[in-house]
């Protein structure tokens, strides 16, 4: 069985060099290693050879001596990169949302505001999907809501002394540079 290498010449080697120094400059560093595994491929080096020099995946190399067999540099450039695909589908995603719009309170839970951790127990418990409390704020931007903090104020304050204690008191408590460089 004969190894996979490139289809190419010296002219090509030559135009691909100076593709990988502009992909160098250009900070596209992944899109180098791949123009410098052809490059290596054009000269003969086999695909284990390849994955050695270069320190990459040796699974990577017939890949992507294929693409670039297939598609050119085209099939060297970077391309969108989606991730991992939704474990909930857009209507579980509708429902949600229709969820969170009824309220806690209308759901069964005893409080009036929603939290990253509420919501995570509704996730798992209607649709059957684990995510991390820190994720549902992503999956919340992603289906159009907003995660809403609360600013915190003393009902029984006085005005007046809240003003004098943020001007004068709390700057004061502050450490000065004098302070900071010892």
């Amino acid at each position: 069985m004969q190894a996979l290498s490139a289809s190419g010449n010296k002219r090509t080697v030559a135009k691909l060099i100076d593709l990988r120094k502009q992909a160098k400059q250009e900070n596209e560093y992944r899109v180098a290693t791949r123009l410098h595994a052809i490059i290596l491929s054009l000269e003969g080096y086999p695909p284990g050879s390849i994955a050695h020099i270069l320190k990459a995946n040796r699974t990577s190399i017939p890949e992507w001596i294929n693409k670039w067999n297939l598609h050119g540099v085209d099939g060297l450039l970077e391309g969108y990169r989606s991730g991992r695909k939704s474990n909930l589908t857009s209507d579980d995603k509708q429902a949600l949302y229709d969820i969170i719009e009824s309220g806690p309170v209308a759901y069964g839970f005893n409080t009036g505001i929603w939290t990253s951790p509420i919501i995570k127990k509704v996730i798992e418990d209607e649709f059957g999907v684990r995510y991390h409390a820190a994720h549902v704020r992503k999956l919340l931007h992603q289906i159009g809501l907003s995660v809403q903090r609360p600013t915190y104020k003393l009902a029984k304050a006085n005005p007046k002394e809240r003003n004098k204690w943020i001007r004068y008191t709390y700057p004061n408590l502050k450490k000065t540079q004098q302070e900071k460089k010892r």
